[in-house]
């Protein structure tokens, strides 16, 4: 009985020495876990992970040398003296059949992911593939991929250091002008190149103007939208160009709202003044215009207006799917017949306190 109440002893101090050394691994194994979470969670958007200026540079050099069909353009510059691009893809005149396709993107520096989208359907369509071959015999597409070079670069000439992130990328231009609100006046070499060079120049069918917008913007629901779309609201707009601005949504919207990254919204603004782009090219060029905002800034006032890196990927995915399915629309001729009552049920956004 001794040797019995000795060998109890020794298991119990062995059973509790090593529930002891569980709960330590567990508590470390749960430390490093939420230190894991937190870095990955609350992980702005690496800036170095966006395409500068000059890589962008690069690249549309060596896709314009290696596909007859993308010709790159420089249109003008930027305050700071940065080129600004119309790359064409498919561009053909002699076929008046075809429709133009403008998008636009990074008027303002700190909305950069529509970007990056735009170049990864520049490469997309640099290929000579079966499917981009058939595409480009029945559309053409016009691409300016940043009107804001110098705020995308963080290059300007104004106080920056009450932005989050100290201006890391600025939402208005060198001169510390929101170029979203000059396409009246023109007093910007920015937005006047793209006027003179590319609105005044070619004969466009559609547009898209993509930006961004703050982070925490949800629906009645409570989940945060991935992005707002919106038709022009100047009511100087003739009403075919209304009515095909609102084809251009239906087109986006259902092609991306049963995607599992997707929540999209009606964007809120009854803004009928045509120095912003969407009532410009609308109201003052005809042009079916839609405005398509994507979730999150890289730098900002605020930090709940700033994207997370984790976010990065699905939101480049949101905005290049945007764009092939007006792409694949207009050369198929489905935009033309596009169901707009999409917009009577698409919920409007609210922002989160």
């Amino acid at each position: 009985m001794l040797w019995k109440g000795k060998q109890m002893k020794g298991l119990i101090a062995s059973l509790v020495l090593f529930l002891a050394a569980i709960s330590v691994l567990s508590e470390s194994a749960s430390a490093v876990s939420s230190e894991t979470n937190t870095s990955s969670d609350h992980q702005l958007l690496k800036i170095e992970s966006l395409t500068s200026h000059e890589e962008m540079t690069s690249l549309l050099d060596k896709l314009d040398q290696q596909a007859d069909h993308i010709s790159v353009d420089v249109i003008g510059e930027s305050v700071k003296g940065r080129e600004l691009y119309l790359v064409e893809v498919g561009k053909d005149d002699s076929n008046t059949n075809k429709p133009t396709i403008l998008f636009l993107t990074q008027q303002h520096g700190n909305e950069a992911l529509v970007t990056e989208s735009a170049l990864e359907i520049i490469q997309e369509f640099s290929t000579t593939n079966k499917r981009v071959k058939h595409l480009l015999d029945h559309v053409n597409i016009l691409i300016v991929p940043r009107l804001n070079p110098d705020g995308a670069q963080g290059d300007v000439d104004w106080d920056t250091s009450n932005l989050y992130r100290d201006g890391v990328q600025t939402r208005n231009n060198a001169n510390g002008i929101n170029l979203n609100r000059t396409h009246n006046s023109l007093s910007q070499p920015e937005t006047r190149a793209l006027h003179k060079n590319v609105l005044q120049k070619y004969d466009i069918d559609y547009a898209i103007d993509f930006h961004h917008q703050i982070a925490n913007r949800a629906t009645a629901d409570g989940e945060l939208v991935t992005g707002a779309i919106l038709f022009p609201t100047n009511e100087n707009v003739q009403e075919k160009v209304l009515d095909d601005s609102k084809k251009i949504g239906a087109v986006v919207y259902n092609a991306i709202s049963d995607e599992d990254y997707s929540n999209l919204a009606r964007y809120a603004s009854d803004n009928t003044y045509t120095s912003i782009a969407r009532n410009n090219f609308a109201a003052n060029y005809d042009i079916p215009t839609l405005l398509f905002e994507n979730r999150g800034l890289s730098d900002s006032i605020n930090k709940s207006s700033i994207l997370e890196q984790r976010d990065s990927d699905r939101l480049i995915e949101q905005g290049k799917d945007a764009m092939m399915a007006v792409i694949e629309a207009a050369a198929d001729g489905s935009i033309e017949t596009a169901d707009t009552s999409v917009w009577e049920s698409l919920p409007e956004q609210y922002t989160i306190e």
